[in-house]
């Protein structure tokens, strides 16, 4: 929008008055103004509206709302309008061109808007080579510093290049000089184009010294970050600053409060030295670096850890088998080992800590013996589980160069037990597993083998943390899942099942008093009769070890504690066998006879899981076919062979038992284990196959309240098996009396408990034929028997 009359040519008196802050218009100079004070805006509305100039005069003081004539500059510009914009908030953006220079000669500041007298300023325009070669330097001043500042179009440059009026040429100039308003005052109060020249010169010299610096600062940073630092570019431009100057905030307080912590810690020799070197570099990067955040966490970690602290073990052996005593029940060869070591370290303290692996089902107090021991010895404990581990840096920790790096599982709990020497327990070593990340019980090697512990190496740390002094006792269900050269470090000390009797005397010494304060009742509150706990752990658990036993039991306080909020006396008394199934419905397992029982093609057979020892049925059925031999309910291919080994056998001595030698060539045989969702093998299951199938073709029912175990050859020996104890104890736990085992297995007995070997018949056979005495009725068909006669042992 144009001014609507033309601007008048004579001298400029009266004009209305718009004052600067912290600008400065010079001649010829178009720039765009936004202003919001009524008299900037008076000023500008009457201007517009006589089309007459602007007189443009800058304050003294930027920060004054209504400045008074003496705070204001006497030489000022006047200047027409070239366009108006109205804001929404009443403001106004004027711009507007510059005109000539003018000297107020009075200001009329009482009414709106302001007014003021002014004489036009004629500036004389000299000639000469003088003034040409003033020219020429302030010109090539111009050019370096449109270089080096890279905030000045080209174009401007070439634009002034082309100027030969040294007015106009010093004004252009001057407006694109970034500089403050009180120096851009004083070159337009510079009538004298020479001595305006001079002292542009002058301020075009300092600036030009101030761009080099910059533009090293700039180029430093920039080499930095192609270094890889990748600063955040303003604190780098402030640290190189801070360097040009010749001075840093250190923040002293903070590097000495971790040096001191460094002096602290207790350090080996080595370890130290590598703190120092890395604290150095710490000292030496700017504090919001990203790597000065990392240095601090890694320096902080070694600071934190115990390198030097340890706890004193207690040697007392009655006291530790007190502890061990009180806390559980049974377990007399895992106490004794126990006090073994504690007897050795009694007499070499300087011995190495052994590797223990207690193997066992769930269940059985693997995890609180831990807890005991360290009790125990006076010892902290740390447990880690290891259960569903797949990477190795678990272990071993990530290196400091991945973000959100940290030690692995072994140094943290260290760290968090505040002592080099506590009891530590690896839980589920049997679980870990391996995938494209690595093999995390490789990693265990170096940490669970006393020759190399000593300077276990973790990936963060970056030295070595001597594990010579920790007690590691690690747990697992399968010593079988536990890769050899891991199992070769550890001694193994294996927990079997409880059996009956140890199940109750570990629920009332226990389980119970836990449970019943667990849920606030008093112990006359609950109380079990013999005959409702033996209900309560035959029909309501089927477990190796405790812990179903212990949710059965939490179970019926839970209830008797409803009973007691809601008064239903009617409801609390003995908890005996009929209490028991009131309250917790019916009992989920048969009564124990229902495996005494005796079915032709039916046999009993042993086997060992995870969970402790189980009972196997082996079922064996015959059909018309073409001698085809049917395994199901999901076995393993060990136990396929097994099958096939006792179908050859029967087949190359059917004439030994009356069957018919063509018996397969009419018949099929389908042999099935039930429970088929469940996994089986393993060989031990080939004599209860074996006396299934030869039950099914003579028609004969094995005898009643019997199981067996144990591997045959084709030759009709029967080879010895392992987890004796546990597939014992399932039998017992099944109702079973007589067990037939191989004869090398009497080895085991020594391991079965008491009342096991004494309420319990068990016959020890080498070949198929003793096995079969012993399996079937005397009143079968007599058969032709070899050399060799069964040997019954009553236990």
């Amino acid at each position: 929008m144009a001014p609507r009359k033309k601007e008048p040519e004579s001298p400029f008196f009266d004009l209305p008055l718009l004052t600067l802050r912290d600008a400065v218009v010079f001649p010829r100079m178009v720039v765009p103004l936004f202003i919001g004070r009524p008299p900037s805006v008076a000023a500008v509305e009457k201007a517009y509206e006589e089309g007459s100039p602007l007189f443009l005069c800058a304050q003294k003081d930027a920060s004054e709302e209504t400045p008074k004539a003496s705070g204001l500059y006497r030489v000022g510009t006047a200047a027409k309008i070239v366009n108006i914009l109205r804001l929404p908030d009443m403001s106004m953006k004027v711009v507007v061109e510059g005109m000539a220079r003018g000297r107020v000669r009075v200001f009329r500041l009482g009414s709106l808007p302001y007014m003021v007298s002014v004489e036009k300023i004629v500036s004389p325009t000299p000639h000469g080579k003088d003034l040409e070669g003033l020219m020429r330097a302030v010109l090539h001043q111009f050019e370096e510093y449109v270089r080096l500042t890279q905030r000045i179009a080209p174009e401007v440059f070439l634009t002034i290049q082309a100027m030969s009026d040294p007015d106009l040429f010093a004004d252009t100039v001057c407006a694109f000089l970034f500089i403050n308003a009180e120096e851009r005052q004083e070159l337009l109060e510079c009538i004298d184009v020479t001595r305006r020249l001079e002292k542009l010169s002058v301020l075009l010299a300092r600036e030009i010294e101030l761009a080099e610096i910059e533009y090293r600062v700039r180029n430093r940073v920039r080499e930095q970050m192609e270094r890889g630092q990748r600063e955040h570019y303003l604190q780098e431009q402030m640290r190189v600053i801070q360097q040009e100057l010749g001075s840093r905030e250190d923040g002293g307080n903070e590097f000495t409060e971790l040096r001191d912590l460094l002096d602290k810690a207790g350090m080996p020799k080595e370890v130290k030295a590598k703190a120092d070197r890395e604290f150095q570099r710490y000292e030496r990067l700017p504090l919001m670096s990203p790597e000065s955040a990392v240095l601090r966490g890694y320096l902080e970690w070694l600071c934190d850890m115990p390198w030097s602290k340890s706890t004193r073990d207690s040697i007392d052996l009655n006291k530790a088998s007190e502890v061990l005593d009180a806390d559980h029940f049974g377990l007399e060869k895992v106490k004794e080992r126990i006090l073994e070591f504690l007897a050795v370290r009694k007499l070499n303290k300087k011995g190495k800590g052994p590797i223990l692996c207690l193997v066992g089902p769930p269940g059985v107090g693997k995890t609180s013996l831990g807890q005991s021991i360290a009790r125990a010895m006076g010892r902290v404990f740390v447990r880690v589980s290891l259960g569903g581990i797949r990477d190795e840096a678990e272990i071993r920790g990530h290196r400091r160069t991945y973000v959100g790096a940290m030690p692995g599982r072994l140094i943290q709990s260290i760290k968090d037990a505040g002592v080099k020497n506590p009891l530590f327990m690896l839980d589920e070593v049997d679980k870990m597993n391996v995938d494209f990340r690595g093999d995390p019980s490789s990693a265990l090697l170096e940490a669970l083998d006393p020759e190399q512990n000593k300077h276990f190496s973790d990936h963060y740390l970056e030295v070595g943390f001597d594990l010579s002094e920790v007690f590691f006792i690690t747990t697992a269900n399968s010593e079988y899942n536990i890769p050899f050269p891991l199992q070769d470090r550890m001694e193994m000390v294996r927990l079997p099942g409880y059996t009956h009797e140890e199940k109750a005397q570990i629920a009332r010494l226990f389980l119970i008093p836990r449970q019943v304060a667990s849920s606030g009742l008093k112990p006359r509150d609950v109380a079990f009769t013999d005959d409702g706990l033996n209900t309560l752990i035959q029909r309501y658990t089927r477990e190796a070890g405790v812990r179903e036993l212990e949710r059965a039991v939490a179970s019926l306080c839970r209830k008797t504690a409803r009973k007691i909020v809601d008064r239903d006396k009617a409801g609390l008394g003995p908890l005996d066998t009929a209490r028991i199934v009131q309250l917790l419905g019916p009992p989920p397992y048969a009564e124990v006879t229902a495996e005494t029982e005796s079915e032709t093609g039916v046999a009993i057979g042993l086997a060992w899981t995870q969970a402790g020892g189980e009972t196997l049925r082996v079922e064996t059925s015959l059909m018309p076919g073409k001698g085809g031999l049917m395994l199901t309910g999901q076995l393993g291919e060990v136990m396929k062979e097994s099958a096939t080994a006792a179908f050859s056998y029967i087949r190359a001595n059917a004439m030994r038992w009356r069957i018919n030698p063509g018996f397969y060539k009419n018949q099929d045989l389908h042999v099935h284990v039930p429970e088929g969702a469940i996994p089986k093998d393993g060989p031990s299951a080939g004599l209860a196959m074996l006396v299934s199938l030869l039950s099914a073709l003579t028609e004969t029912a094995p005898a009643p309240g019997l199981a067996m175990t144990g591997e045959i050859t084709l030759r009709g020996k029967v080879l010895p098996v392992g987890g004796v104890k546990e597939k014992v104890l399932a039998a017992r736990r099944a109702g079973i009396q007589t067990i037939v085992l191989p004869r090398e297995n009497e080895k085991d007995f020594p391991d079965l408990p008491a009342e096991v070997r004494d309420n319990m018949h068990f016959v020890l056979v080498s070949t198929v034929d003793q096995a079969l005495e012993t399996v079937f009725p005397p009143a079968r068909p007599a058969v032709k028997r070899r050399a060799g006669a069964r040997q019954s042992h009553k236990k």
